[in-house]
C-alpha cells in the first residue's frame, strides 16, 4: 500500500472530525512534522467550534462559529498550498498546547 504524502494527510485532517481522526491514525506509522502541525491546528479549531456550539444561542457564539469557519477555510487552503501558515497567534498556541498530538 502506498504511503500518502504529508500534504495529503494534512488535507484529510481538515475534512470534518472524522478526517482528523483518520489523519492522526495515518500519521502514526511515519510521523510527518508537516502533518502534525496541521493536525494540531485542526484540533484547536475543533475546540473553538465546540465552544461556539455551546454558546449558540448568543451573538458571541454566532460570531465565534463563523470566525472559526473562516479560519478553517483559510487553514484548508494553506494545507492544499503546502504551507505551514495558520491563524495569527492561535496556530502558534495550538502548536504549544497540543504536544500530545505529536
Amino acid at each position: 500500500m502506498n504511503n500518502p504524502s504529508a500534504k495529503t494527510k494534512a488535507i484529510i485532517a481538515y475534512i470534518t472530525f472524522i478526517g482528523l481522526l483518520i489523519a492522526i491514525s495515518m500519521n502514526q506509522e511515519k510521523k510527518e512534522e508537516y502533518t502534525i502541525w496541521h493536525i494540531k491546528n485542526m484540533f484547536g479549531l475543533l475546540i473553538i467550534l465546540f465552544i461556539a456550539v455551546a454558546l449558540q444561542n448568543s451573538f458571541v457564539g454566532f460570531y465565534i462559529y463563523w470566525t472559526c469557519a473562516i479560519f478553517w477555510l483559510f487553514s484548508l487552503i494553506m494545507a492544499i498550498a503546502g504551507r505551514k501558515k495558520g491563524i495569527p497567534f492561535l496556530s502558534e498556541k495550538f502548536q504549544q498546547w497540543f504536544t500530545f498530538l505529536g
